[in-house]
Parts: structure tokens; sequence; C-alpha cells
């Protein structure tokens, strides 16, 4: 099948919905050239939309837009460079079609960017296409980014740092798998010191759990680590979820061309890199600070206010695409040494996926009860064989994801706002018909379909919960979580919001991040009054840490 890198007008832009489709099921699937084809198309219309709108908010012509649009992107990953290049080859043929009055959807079908296959339905938002034809070219075959592009295939294959020198699965580079998504490593020459692990020696000498506490106290000679450590129970963090866990998120201002601006674009490196992931800012391993203005923190944040033994200790091993069928072939990216570290808290979320498809007919796709008691079995197993005694695992319930279109259906899509001409409704129906959509059983105007991809959804989070309730494992304690996110949605009501704001804009679909952080705040709340011992003691040597070491060589 050609790579989700098989994209029209080569601009930026054009990764970002391909990119959400290299770590899922149909990405590895070599028959879905289609739904390779649909991310093609749908990133076509963005990007042709977008220089669309520029000409109307700044009242110029379509090759100042472009122009306009290109020196808003940093110099990082070649992105700028690409850009122009991208002008020089496809700006005549862009300038003619939209001189003519031609819209993003007639001029991405004229290109062929968006195709009509034999007995599908032509997929269209605005007036039906003219034929014009044109090749589409891959920019991954560009010598300047074949490297970049390899590098990103192979981070997001593996789910382990693309930069880690001693091999143990934590780095010194953010993205690319890095620290943004586990703790950072303090030696990345020594495979021995890394984020979770016991002390060596109670680290008198270096630190080798990367919590930043070592070296001995001149006043009484002892260790640092022993002093304030020893007996308060740390645990690390480990999350194995689906792209909500690792927070998806693309900016709206990247396609609201009236918001556009020199600083729209700083983050769009970042972001590429992290498969437009922000991991450093979700709500189970978020370390930075909430962009979001609430006052709720990431479990791991409050895991380590908790006691600050607990600094750097956490995994984000999520993926785009992820479910209970799929989580075996990048579960061993888990990083736990049964005796060398300490336990770990373990959050099962594959909140999505597995009644999630993006299939004319969705529903044979669903994952039976059956099959995910079988595969959450062999998880378990997994886990009980590499997990340090005294851990914990939390397996989370799926929501009722007829929220979506109950909120979003009659708002006008991000890119529809300028002109009010695209509503949720229109752009859930585009994806649907490219099949391309993250969940067709969802996102649709068929009530039925709705009703009936929420009753799987209860079935599979009734067979966690048996689970949860009868298995004994000889490693950890097994608790179930529901998804409580009708219980979030009233207590942001509370505070003066609306439903809708919980939703990431571009997509329609993920929670948000402020969503993320009110669902922790709920699991927190939770957890410590059902189950307080999963959290571990609160540490009365924290003011002493910090006097002593401040804050720990940050993350």
């Amino acid at each position: 099948m050609k790579s989700p890198w098989n994209i029209c007008l080569a601009t930026p832009l054009f990764l970002l919905l391909p990119l959400h489709t290299w770590a899922s099921p149909a990405s590895e699937d070599r028959a879905s050239a289609r739904y390779s084809n649909g991310h093609t198309c749908v990133a076509c219309v963005v990007v042709v939309s977008v220089i669309e709108q520029l000409v109307q908010v700044h009242n110029s012509t379509v090759e100042a837009s472009m122009e306009r649009l290109c020196s808003y992107l940093p110099e990082k990953l070649f992105l700028k460079t690409t850009c122009y290049l991208v002008i020089e080859i496809f700006g005549p043929d862009l300038i003619k079609l939209l001189n003519t009055d031609m819209n993003a959807d007639v001029v991405c079908h004229s290109l062929e960017f968006c195709k009509q296959d034999p007995g599908q339905p032509l997929c269209h938002l605005y007036p039906l296409p003219k034929k014009h034809s044109r090749s589409s070219s891959d920019i991954c075959s560009l010598p300047f980014l074949a490297r970049i592009c390899q590098r990103i295939k192979s981070a997001i294959k593996n789910s382990v740092p693309f930069k880690d020198v001693d091999s143990d699965k934590y780095s010194v580079f953010p993205t690319l798998r890095g620290y943004h998504w586990r703790g950072r490593d303090c030696n990345d020459s020594n495979k021995m010191a890394y984020p979770g692990r016991r002390p060596v020696n109670w680290d008198i000498h270096e630190d080798s759990n990367c919590n930043g506490i070592w070296g001995v106290d001149p006043k009484d000679g002892i260790p640092y680590e022993k002093k304030f450590c020893e007996g308060s129970q740390p645990r690390g963090i480990i999350l194995l979820g689906d792209s909500a866990g690792a927070h998806f998120h693309i900016s709206p201002e990247w396609l609201t061309a009236s918001q556009m601006s020199l600083k729209s674009f700083i983050s769009l490196p970042t972001a590429l890199t992290n498969e437009l992931n922000w991991p450093q800012l979700s709500g189970v391993t978020g370390f930075l600070d909430s962009s979001s203005g609430i006052k709720e923190n990431s479990i791991y944040l409050r895991l380590r206010k908790r006691n600050h033994c607990n600094h750097r200790d956490y995994q984000n091993i999520s993926r785009n695409g992820a479910s209970s069928q799929n989580l075996k072939k990048f579960i061993e990216s888990l990083s736990r040494n049964q005796l060398l570290d300490h336990p770990a808290i373990v959050i099962y979320a594959m909140i999505g996926n597995d009644v999630c498809s993006r299939k004319v007919d969705p529903v044979p796709e669903m994952t039976t009860p059956e099959k995910l008691y079988s595969s959450i079995m062999q998880t378990l197993k997994y886990l009980n064989s590499h997990l340090p005694n005294g851990s914990h695992v939390i397996l989370y319930g799926l929501p009722d994801g007829r929220f979506l279109w109950d909120n979003l259906h009659d708002r006008y899509y991000p890119l529809g706002q300028l002109n009010k001409d695209v509503t949720y409704a229109h752009f859930y129906s585009f994806l649907n018909c490219l099949q391309v959509s993250p969940c067709h059983g969802w996102m649709s105007s068929n009530k039925t379909l709705r009703t009936l991809t929420s009753e799987r959804a209860k079935q599979l989070s009734h067979t966690l919960k048996k689970i949860a309730a009868s298995k004994k494992f000889t490693n950890f304690d097994l608790f179930y979580v529901d998804f409580d996110f009708q219980e979030v949605t009233e207590e942001w009501q509370k505070r003066g919001g609306q439903p809708w704001q919980l939703i990431e804009p571009v997509d329609g679909f993920h929670p948000n991040e402020v969503a993320l952080l009110l669902l922790a705040d709920r699991f927190w709340k939770k957890v410590q009054l059902q189950w307080p011992q999963v959290l571990g003691k609160e540490n009365p040597f924290n003011p002493q840490i910090e006097q002593v070491f401040g804050d720990q060589g940050g993350h």
C-alpha cells in the first residue's frame, strides 16, 4: 500500500491525519490502500481550505496566501523548506484552479488526491468535482526528508525511544518516544541507571534511579536516598493506552486562517515527532503544567507530590489505534524489572478502538466480550510475569460515545466557522464516506448505530469489571474503574462550561486536555477513597527533599 506520507501538496499540514494512522491496525493491513488514500484526501481538503480562507481573511491572492502559510512554519524538520518546495511544484495548478472559484473539495478531486473508487460513493463536503488529472507525490522520496520519515516510523513501530544510547528504554531526548513518554534518563551511558529502579547502595555515589536524590548528608553520614525514601513505598505509574491516553491533539490554530500567525506553528515539529500526541500534558503521565488553566494535575504529578521519591517514574505506553487486540504488539516496550525495580501502578485504558472502526459496517469489526476476555487475560499474565511484587493494575471501562454526536453535530467545524458552511455532521459524514473515521459507530447520524456501539462498549466494560472481581495474581492487586465521563461533564457544567468544550475540536473525537485532567481527578479521588493502599504513603520528608535537591533535576 502507499505510505501514509504519500501526501498531496507536501505541506506539513498534510502530515496531521496520516501520522495518526501509522500505529493503527489499518496501517498494518496492506489491503487498506483506500484507508491511506482517504487520509490523503482529508489532508488535501484541509490545506486547500486553509489557503482559501487566508485569501478571504487577508484579501490577498492565492499565491500570496500560500507564501503566507509557508512563512508561518518553523525551520525545524525542514517544514518551511518543504512548504516552499511544494509551492514551486504545485503552486501553478493550485492558483489556476482556485482562481476559477473552485473550492477545496473540487480542487482535491480535480488533482486526484481525492478519488472515487469503483462502486463507492463520491465523497465531498462541497459541490461535485470535475475531472482533472495530476499524479500525487510522496514527500518521503525527497532526499532531505527520507531520514526524518524513517526515524519517526521506527519510533512509532517499536514504541521505544529513538535516541537511547544504553538501550534501557529511557532517553535524554524529549520526542520520538523519549522523555515526553517516559521518565528522562539521568545517565544514558549506563543501562543500570534509569527511572523506577531500587537505588544501588542507596545512591551514595550517583543517582541510579534518576529521582534526583543521591549522595550523603554531611551532618550524619546517612545517604539521602535512605533517609528520605526508605519505607516510603515509592511506585511508578504506567499507562497502557490508546490515542486518548497519549493525548492526541491537533491545534485548531493550524486550520483556522483568521488565527494564524508566525507563532501558530511553533509546536508543530514537537507534535509531528510525538505522532501528534502530547503525553507530556496527558491526564495520566503529564509532567508539565497544564495549558488549559484548570487546577487539576495528572496522576503522575499527584503521585510525585505525595512522594517526591517517585520523581520521573512514569511510562506512557500508548499508541494511536491501540486496542485490546493489538496491545501484544507493543506491550514489550514496557520497562519493569521484577527484581531491581519498585512496584508500579498500571492503568489499562483502551477506551475506544475495541468498538470503533472506520468500516462502512463497523458492528462486525467490534471486539466481542469473549475476545476481550481472552486478550485481557493474556495481558494480565504478561504483567504478572514482569511487574515487581506489590504492584497494582487498574482496568478502565469504556465510555458512552453518544456524547459526541449529541453535543457536536450541529456545531460548526473549525474549517466551517469562517463561512458557516461545515458542521461536525458534515465532517463526520465526509470521514465515514472516505472510510477514515476514527469511530464510525459514534461519529454517525445513524442513531441505531450509535446505540449499538454504546451497548457493545457497556458489554466490554462489564467484562472488564468481572475479570477484576474474580481474578487474582501473585504480583499485583486488580481493580476496575468506570469511565465517568458523565460525572466529568456535570462537574464542568458546574464551573460554567459547556459539554462540547471537553472534546478535541479538530478531530471531534478525543477528550481534550481539560477532560483528561478532570477524568484524572475523578480517578484519583475514587482510588484514594476505596483503595488508598494503591497510592502508597505520603512522604513526610518531601519538604526536606525540596530544601536539599530543589526540583530534583526537573523533568
